[in-house]
C-alpha cells in the first residue's frame, strides 16, 4: 500500500444513508472516493449497499459498472447496468462529487500534519540461539494514520516483524511501536521505514550496528562524567582563586 492510500485513506469521503426495522434488519448505503495520488489522477468512486452488513451491491468506477455479490445482488445489478442515465451518472462522479470534495478536505487536512519524531533502537543483541530484536518508534504525530514497516538491503520484511497500534497521548497527538527480530548477518543494511501524512515520501531510517548500544551508552555516560567533572574542577578553581585573593598576608 502506498504512502497517500494509507493516509489519504478509505473512507476519506463517505456519504452514508441507514434504514432499519423495528426487527432489527437494517439497509445501508455508502458512497466512498479511495485515491492515493496527491492529483487524483487514481480516484476511485464506489457505491456500497449492504444488507445486515453484508455487501450484496457495488458500483465501481474503474470497473464501470455494478457487480452483485449475492443471488439477489445479481439481479439488482442487471437492471442498474442497463439503465444508461444512472451509469452516465455514476461514472461523472469523480469528477463531480469525489475531486471537488477530496481537494476542500486534503487541504483542511494537510495544513494541521505534524511529523512524527522516529527513533530506531537495540532493544536486545544476539546471543546464542537468540537472535537481536531492534525497535522503532514513532512520537508525537498528527493525523492518527501511519505505516511501520521494516527494510532489510532495501527489501520489505513481513516476518519477524511486531507492531502495536497507534496510541493516542492524550494531547491530540500519537504514538506507535514495531520491533524486529533478526539475526545479523555481515554487509545487510537493516532500516525503519515510515509512511505519513505530513511526509512527501517515506522516511527510511537505517540501523548503524557498527558501535553497540551498550558501548554507545558507556560511551555518552562516560563524556557526562568528564564535562561534569571538568566543571566541577573549574568552579573549585574560581573559588579557590576568590579565596586567595581575599587574603591579608601578615609577615612574622
Amino acid at each position: 500500500m502506498s504512502l497517500l492510500k494509507l493516509l489519504i485513506f478509505h473512507p476519506i469521503l463517505m456519504l452514508s444513508a441507514f434504514t432499519g426495522t423495528a426487527d432489527g434488519y437494517y439497509e445501508y448505503t455508502s458512497l466512498d472516493c479511495v485515491y492515493s495520488i496527491s492529483d487524483y489522477s487514481d480516484m476511485v468512486f464506489l457505491v456500497s449497499y449492504s444488507f445486515n452488513k453484508a455487501v450484496y451491491l457495488q458500483f465501481n468506477s474503474s470497473v464501470g459498472k455494478y457487480i452483485g455479490y449475492t443471488e439477489l445482488g445479481v439481479k439488482y445489478a442487471e437492471n442498474a447496468n442497463k439503465d444508461q442515465a444512472r451509469m452516465q451518472q455514476e461514472k461523472a462522479a469523480v469528477d463531480t462529487y469525489c475531486r471537488p470534495n477530496a481537494q476542500v478536505l486534503d487541504s483542511a487536512v494537510r495544513d494541521k500534519t505534524v511529523k512524527p519524531k522516529i527513533t530506531l533502537r537495540s532493544a536486545r543483541e544476539a546471543g546464542g540461539s537468540r537472535p537481536a530484536m531492534l525497535m522503532c518508534s514513532a512520537y508525537e504525530f498528527y493525523p492518527k494514520k501511519i505505516k511501520v514497516s521494516w527494510l532489510r538491503n532495501g527489501e520489505e520484511m513481513t516476518s519477524d516483524v511486531t507492531s502495536t497500534m497507534e496510541m493516542a497521548d492524550g494531547d491530540w497527538f500519537y504514538q506507535i511501536h514495531s520491533e524486529l527480530e533478526y539475526t545479523p548477518k555481515s554487509g545487510e543494511k537493516i532500516s525503519c521505514m515510515v509512511e505519513h501524512a505530513s511526509f512527501s515520501k517515506p522516511m527510511i531510517t537505517d540501523w548503524d550496528p557498527s558501535v553497540p548500544e551498550a558501548e554507545r551508552n558507556k560511551i555518552a555516560i562516560g563524556a557526562s562524567g568528564l564535562v561534569l567533572g571538568i566543571i566541577i574542577a573549574a568552579a573549585g578553581l574560581i573559588y579557590y582563586k576568590k579565596k586567595s585573593a581575599g587574603r591579608i598576608l601578615v609577615p612574622n
